[in-house]
Protein backbone atom coordinates (compact mmCIF):
# COMPACT_ATOMS: atom_id res chain seq x y z
CA UNK A 1 0.00 0.00 0.00
CA UNK A 2 1.24 3.46 -0.90
CA UNK A 3 2.19 5.51 2.15
CA UNK A 4 4.06 8.74 2.73
CA UNK A 5 7.38 7.99 4.40
CA UNK A 6 7.76 4.65 2.59
CA UNK A 7 9.58 3.91 -0.69
CA UNK A 8 7.73 5.17 -3.75
CA UNK A 9 6.77 2.43 -6.21
CA UNK A 10 9.45 2.12 -8.86
CA UNK A 11 8.42 2.16 -12.52
CA UNK A 12 9.71 2.11 -16.06
CA UNK A 13 7.55 3.49 -18.85
CA UNK A 14 7.64 4.81 -22.38
CA UNK A 15 7.55 8.59 -22.39
CA UNK A 16 7.22 11.47 -24.78
CA UNK A 17 10.23 13.74 -24.20
CA UNK A 18 9.97 16.71 -26.52
CA UNK A 19 9.04 15.02 -29.79
CA UNK A 20 10.87 11.75 -29.11
CA UNK A 21 9.89 8.53 -27.41
CA UNK A 22 12.15 7.09 -24.73
CA UNK A 23 11.94 4.80 -21.74
CA UNK A 24 12.30 6.43 -18.35
CA UNK A 25 12.10 5.10 -14.85
CA UNK A 26 12.09 6.42 -11.32
CA UNK A 27 15.61 5.01 -10.84
CA UNK A 28 16.85 7.43 -13.53
CA UNK A 29 16.28 10.26 -11.06
CA UNK A 30 18.21 8.96 -8.02
CA UNK A 31 19.76 11.88 -6.15
CA UNK A 32 17.03 14.29 -7.25
CA UNK A 33 13.57 15.09 -6.03
CA UNK A 34 10.78 14.03 -8.39
CA UNK A 35 7.37 15.59 -8.83
CA UNK A 36 5.36 12.84 -10.50
CA UNK A 37 1.85 13.78 -11.49
CA UNK A 38 -0.96 12.08 -13.36
CA UNK A 39 -3.91 13.50 -15.22
CA UNK A 40 -6.96 11.57 -16.49
CA UNK A 41 -6.77 11.79 -20.29
CA UNK A 42 -5.24 13.55 -23.27
CA UNK A 43 -7.53 15.81 -25.32
CA UNK A 44 -9.59 16.99 -22.34
CA UNK A 45 -10.45 20.34 -20.81
CA UNK A 46 -8.88 20.68 -17.33
CA UNK A 47 -5.76 18.61 -18.07
CA UNK A 48 -3.99 21.09 -20.37
CA UNK A 49 -4.41 23.85 -17.79
CA UNK A 50 -2.42 21.76 -15.31
CA UNK A 51 0.16 20.65 -17.86
CA UNK A 52 0.78 24.29 -18.78
CA UNK A 53 1.14 25.31 -15.12
CA UNK A 54 3.67 22.53 -14.44
CA UNK A 55 5.56 23.54 -17.59
CA UNK A 56 5.57 27.20 -16.54
CA UNK A 57 7.04 26.13 -13.19
CA UNK A 58 9.71 23.70 -14.47
CA UNK A 59 12.56 26.15 -13.77
CA UNK A 60 11.28 26.66 -10.22
CA UNK A 61 11.23 22.89 -9.68
CA UNK A 62 14.72 22.50 -11.19
CA UNK A 63 16.04 25.24 -8.87
CA UNK A 64 14.93 22.95 -6.02
CA UNK A 65 16.73 19.91 -7.54
CA UNK A 66 13.37 18.48 -8.60
CA UNK A 67 12.43 16.94 -11.94
CA UNK A 68 8.85 16.96 -13.19
CA UNK A 69 7.27 13.91 -14.83
CA UNK A 70 3.66 13.98 -16.03
CA UNK A 71 1.57 11.14 -17.35
CA UNK A 72 -1.71 9.43 -18.03
CA UNK A 73 -2.98 6.06 -19.21
CA UNK A 74 -2.84 7.28 -22.82
CA UNK A 75 -0.21 6.01 -25.26
CA UNK A 76 2.91 7.97 -26.18
CA UNK A 77 1.36 8.31 -29.64
CA UNK A 78 -1.69 10.00 -28.12
CA UNK A 79 0.62 12.29 -26.12
CA UNK A 80 2.48 13.21 -29.32
CA UNK A 81 -0.73 13.84 -31.26
CA UNK A 82 -2.10 16.00 -28.47
CA UNK A 83 1.06 18.09 -28.08
CA UNK A 84 1.08 18.63 -31.85
CA UNK A 85 -2.60 19.57 -31.91
CA UNK A 86 -2.70 21.87 -28.87
CA UNK A 87 -0.37 24.87 -29.04
CA UNK A 88 -0.58 25.40 -25.28
CA UNK A 89 1.31 22.15 -24.63
CA UNK A 90 3.46 21.98 -27.75
CA UNK A 91 6.76 22.85 -26.04
CA UNK A 92 6.88 20.82 -22.84
CA UNK A 93 10.11 20.90 -20.85
CA UNK A 94 9.47 17.59 -19.09
CA UNK A 95 8.43 14.08 -20.14
CA UNK A 96 4.92 12.65 -20.26
CA UNK A 97 4.86 8.95 -19.43
CA UNK A 98 2.41 6.46 -20.86
CA UNK A 99 0.82 4.24 -18.26
CA UNK A 100 -1.07 2.33 -20.93
CA UNK A 101 -0.87 -0.87 -18.85
CA UNK A 102 -2.35 1.07 -15.90
CA UNK A 103 0.24 -0.54 -13.61
CA UNK A 104 1.73 2.74 -12.35
CA UNK A 105 -1.65 4.29 -11.57
CA UNK A 106 -2.62 1.11 -9.75
CA UNK A 107 0.65 1.08 -7.73
CA UNK A 108 0.16 4.73 -6.78
CA UNK A 109 -3.45 4.11 -5.76
CA UNK A 110 -5.06 6.53 -8.21
CA UNK A 111 -6.38 4.24 -10.95
CA UNK A 112 -10.13 4.25 -11.49
CA UNK A 113 -10.29 0.61 -12.55
CA UNK A 114 -13.71 0.68 -14.21
CA UNK A 115 -12.73 3.68 -16.38
CA UNK A 116 -9.09 2.81 -17.03
CA UNK A 117 -7.96 6.34 -16.14
CA UNK A 118 -6.29 7.96 -13.17
CA UNK A 119 -7.41 10.57 -10.71
CA UNK A 120 -5.34 13.75 -10.58
CA UNK A 121 -2.51 12.47 -8.40
CA UNK A 122 0.67 14.39 -7.56
CA UNK A 123 3.57 12.86 -5.66
CA UNK A 124 6.82 14.30 -4.30
CA UNK A 125 9.57 11.71 -4.05
CA UNK A 126 12.84 12.56 -2.30
CA UNK A 127 16.35 11.87 -3.67
CA UNK A 128 16.40 8.51 -1.85
CA UNK A 129 13.16 7.32 -3.47
CA UNK A 130 10.95 7.93 -0.43
CA UNK A 131 7.43 9.24 -1.00
CA UNK A 132 7.19 12.47 0.98
CA UNK A 133 3.90 13.95 -0.26
CA UNK A 134 0.80 12.84 -2.11
CA UNK A 135 -2.14 14.85 -3.31
CA UNK A 136 -5.16 13.39 -5.08
CA UNK A 137 -7.93 15.40 -6.66
CA UNK A 138 -11.24 14.44 -8.21
CA UNK A 139 -11.34 14.46 -12.00
CA UNK A 140 -13.08 17.83 -12.19
CA UNK A 141 -10.61 20.00 -10.20
CA UNK A 142 -7.14 21.05 -11.30
CA UNK A 143 -4.20 21.25 -8.90
CA UNK A 144 -2.38 24.32 -7.65
CA UNK A 145 1.25 23.98 -8.73
CA UNK A 146 2.32 26.80 -6.40
CA UNK A 147 1.10 24.77 -3.42
CA UNK A 148 3.08 21.72 -4.58
CA UNK A 149 6.16 23.95 -4.84
CA UNK A 150 5.47 25.38 -1.37
CA UNK A 151 5.31 21.87 0.09
CA UNK A 152 8.48 20.82 -1.75
CA UNK A 153 10.33 23.83 -0.37
CA UNK A 154 9.02 23.13 3.13
CA UNK A 155 10.04 19.46 2.96
CA UNK A 156 13.53 20.49 1.93
CA UNK A 157 13.99 22.59 5.06
CA UNK A 158 13.91 19.44 7.19
CA UNK A 159 12.03 21.45 9.80
CA UNK A 160 8.47 21.84 11.03
CA UNK A 161 6.57 24.30 8.86
CA UNK A 162 3.16 25.79 9.74
CA UNK A 163 0.22 25.66 7.36
CA UNK A 164 0.80 29.08 5.81
CA UNK A 165 4.61 28.85 5.73
CA UNK A 166 6.33 30.25 2.66
CA UNK A 167 10.06 30.46 2.13
CA UNK A 168 10.29 34.25 1.86
CA UNK A 169 10.80 35.56 5.35
CA UNK A 170 8.65 33.01 7.17
CA UNK A 171 10.15 31.24 10.13
CA UNK A 172 9.91 27.51 10.63
CA UNK A 173 8.95 25.98 13.96
CA UNK A 174 12.36 24.31 14.30
CA UNK A 175 13.43 20.71 14.07
CA UNK A 176 10.79 18.03 14.52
Amino acid sequence: MLQVGKPAPSFKAQALAGTEFKEIGLDDYKGKWVCLYFYPLDFTFVCPTEIVEFNNAVDRFKALNCEVIGGSTDSVFSHLGWTQADERISNLSYPLISDITQAIGREYGILIEEKGITLRGAFLIDPNGILRYQLVHDLSVGRNVDEILRVLTALQTGELCPATWKKKGDKTLGKG
